[in-house]
This record gives C-alpha cells, sequence and structure tokens, in this order.
C-alpha cells in the first residue's frame, strides 16, 4: 500500500534532517554552559529511534530511502549557526526548536489526516506515536521559555 510507504518517508525524511539539526546544533553548544543541552540529546535519542524504524521499515519492503539534499542540510546548518551565534541562551534555543518541531509536526498531522483511511493500521499506529513525541518534544521544551 503506497500510502503506508509514503508516512515511512515522510517520518525518514524528518527525522533524518532532525538528527542532523540537532547534532550540529550540540557542537555548537559544546563548549557552553547550557541547560538545555541534556534535553536536546534526549530530543535526538527520540529521533534517531524513530529514524531506524522508519528505515527498517522501509528497506524490509525494498523502498529507496530519499533524504533531505545537502542543500536543505547546508540552509538548516547555517540557519542554526546564526541564531547561536546571535543568541545561545536557553530560551532562544528552545524557540527555535520549538519552531522547527512544530512545522515537522504540522505536516506529519496533514499526512496523518491525508491517509487517515488508506494506511494500515500499524502504519497509521506509528505515525501517530510520532506525531505525539513531536507534540511533546514541543511541550517540553516551553519550560525553557
Amino acid at each position: 500500500m503506497n500510502e503506508n510507504f509514503e508516512l515511512y518517508k515522510h517520518i525518514l525524511k524528518d527525522c533524518d534532517m532532525s538528527v542532523y539539526s540537532l547534532t550540529k546544533l550540540l557542537e555548537d553548544l559544546k563548549e557552553k554552559d547550557n541547560k538545555i543541552k541534556t534535553t536536546v540529546e534526549d530530543i535526538l535519542k527520540g529521533y534517531e529511534r524513530y529514524l531506524e524504524e522508519a528505515k527498517n521499515y522501509l528497506e524490509s519492503n525494498d523502498c529507496d530511502l530519499k533524504y533531505d539534499g545537502m542543500m536543505a542540510k547546508a540552509g538548516a546548518r547555517m540557519g542554526i549557526k546564526m541564531e547561536v551565534k546571535k543568541d545561545n541562551s536557553d530560551s532562544s534555543i528552545a524557540d527555535m526548536l520549538i519552531k522547527g518541531v512544530s512545522m515537522g509536526s504540522i505536516d506529519m498531522e496533514k499526512k496523518v489526516n491525508a491517509y487517515e483511511n488508506e494506511a494500515g493500521k500499524e502504519e497509521l499506529k506509528f505515525a501517530k506515536e510520532f506525531l505525539g513525541f513531536q507534540q511533546d518534544v514541543v511541550e517540553n521544551l516551553k519550560k525553557y521559555l
């Protein structure tokens, strides 16, 4: 069922970009004394888990794994670097992350709604679980605002 693959491909791309961005953010914060670093590390672990599950599902179904290109990642990298350089407070970092995760969450919710009646039960459950993870991330980051 193509809708199942679309859900997983979306999760794969979202998680891949998130893992990349969070890893780069942690590199930028390495020498800084931010309390948010532990939270960012936990968020990264969550995205890595969903990335691995999506990758395994797609590989087991002989699907091509397509990730965002280097231009998208370079743009994200530059944006993160500029934000951290401008203001590396926990509040500013939380704000940046909330905006990014919220965009991904909105896109995921659209996919879930679009495929609600077409996707398989297990695939939809996984997509909704991922959406819940994103929403929890946003809520957890709010304490730093």
